[in-house]
């Protein structure tokens, strides 16, 4: 847009103030059309990623409670899904699906489930292209705030990987006011410097994150950005329990231990009031239209987490360890106030990052995620989908309405058409559509590395 020597004689009638309002406008514009390789209408990307939010602890997702009215009002200006499922039970995995776009059980640090904050000799191998990397190359402004949870080494770490900026912790789980981690060591950076910081994690990453959208900048930015909640230890911003984490009983054998739904209540209105603060922060610099935002989890609940209707928790295949809450909210593209039923899963949004972005993954290395903005936009119908899991003694194929599920020796088929709480099986009834899901399952796991054999 270019100011015409009209334009600017209309300018001074109106007034300095309509003046300087039209040329920060015409500085801002100016700015987006003079990116470096960028397309102005590819937009800003904010993934978040909550840790163990079980499927039911939203307010728009059923939570009786308490409310998340900030999340919820994502819902109401997006897409919510109700078949959405994690890569995994449990964090690492997930966080690898992610990262990488394909199913963890491709790569090594995928196998760990999770991995242990004393694991030094594995993490993400830093020759394989991310979402971060891919982006980068496009020309975006990349940072990941929060936690990584897929090495413990520099060259595992996520400025290995494409971001550009990272603030926050390597290991799963830490002390959300002595950010350190369950071997009692600090476990808190900038980008691979250890750095010290007072306050509640939560709303240090949430300051984090408001700062770098307003940053100033030619380029669209992609913000990841990983919340430690509500996961465990149950601390809320006033406080909470102590956790003695010299105490070696309490990894892993006492993780999860203490806490209250009072102290998870207050974990999630952090949790939630950090989430409205960055969407503020898009109305404020002008760029709400124009960002991309995703919410979701990275596996399901644990003990004070609202799973209803689903069994199972963290670290089941069953529902209730897979399905997890997500939101789409892109003004002006993606409808607003829409509930779907297509089937998603962590690789998906990946997929439809990088095709929102205008970047095509890497050409030796397919994604197993699909791009959902053609049914997000209602361009295209629900797509029939399969998805495959795989943890501990644990096996699960999702075709459909059909579940299949193995737990060791014993094999089970659910119909979650009629019994997503899967208490009834069909195994028996239906033999032929077991030994279907359990062939398929076989030709997937046959392209996977095998299973860890000692834990």
């Amino acid at each position: 847009m270019k100011l015409t020597r009209r334009k600017f004689v209309q300018s001074l009638a109106a007034g300095p103030a309509i003046l300087s309002e039209r040329l920060g406008s015409v500085a801002r514009e100016q700015m987006v059309q003079q990116s470096p390789g960028a397309k102005e209408s590819r937009p800003n990307i904010i993934f978040i990623l909550a840790d163990d939010l079980g499927w039911g602890d939203l307010s728009c997702y059923g939570r009786p409670d308490y409310r998340t009215p900030h999340i919820d009002s994502l819902a109401l200006h997006g897409t919510r899904f109700t078949d959405a499922y994690s890569a995994s039970a449990v964090c690492t995995p997930t966080r690898c699906g992610y990262i990488t776009g394909r199913y963890p059980a491709r790569f090594k640090i995928g196998l760990e489930e999770p991995l242990k904050a004393t694991n030094l000799n594995v993490g993400l191998e830093p020759s394989h292209p991310t979402i971060a990397s891919l982006l980068k190359q496009s020309g975006y402004d990349t940072a990941l705030l929060g936690k990584w949870h897929l090495g413990f080494r520099p060259e595992w770490g996520p400025n290995a990987h494409g971001f550009d900026e990272f603030f926050g912790i390597l290991a799963g789980a830490g002390d959300y006011f002595l950010h350190k981690n369950g071997l009692g060591q600090p476990d808190l950076y900038e980008n691979v410097t250890p750095v010290t910081r007072n306050g509640y994690l939560t709303d240090l990453l949430t300051e984090r994150a408001v700062n770098f959208v307003k940053k100033r900048r030619r380029a669209p930015f992609f913000l990841s950005l990983h919340y430690t909640a509500p996961h465990w230890p149950w601390q809320g911003p006033k406080g909470g329990e102590t956790i003695n984490f010299s105490d070696k009983t309490i990894e892993p054998l006492k993780m999860g231990a203490g806490g209250s739904l009072k102290l998870y209540a207050e974990m999630m209105k952090s949790l939630d009031d950090g989430v409205g603060r960055v969407m503020q922060s898009l109305g404020a610099a002008g760029i709400d239209r124009r960002t991309l935002v995703i919410f979701t989890s990275d596996n399901g609940g644990e003990r004070f987490s609202y799973q209803w209707p689903f069994s199972g928790e963290k670290g089941d295949l069953l529902e209730g360890g897979i399905r997890v809450p997500a939101i789409v909210r892109w003004p002006g593209v993606v409808p607003g106030n829409r509930v779907t039923k297509q089937m998603a899963i962590t690789m998906d949004w990946t997929a439809t990052i990088l095709a929102a972005a205008n970047r095509d993954a890497d050409a030796g290395r397919s994604l197993d995620g699909i791009d959902l903005l053609p049914v997000l936009k209602g361009a295209s119908p629900v797509i029939d989908r399969t998805f495959f899991w795989r943890i501990y003694t644990q096996d699960a194929v999702r075709q459909g309405k059909w579940k299949f599920f193995r737990d060791g020796d014993v094999r089970r088929l659910f119909d979650l058409s009629v019994d997503q709480r899967e208490q009834a099986d069909f195994s028996k009834k239906l033999p032929a559509v077991l030994e279907r899901l359990m062939s398929e399952f076989d030709k997937w796991n046959e392209q996977m590395l095998p299973r860890l054999t000692a834990r």
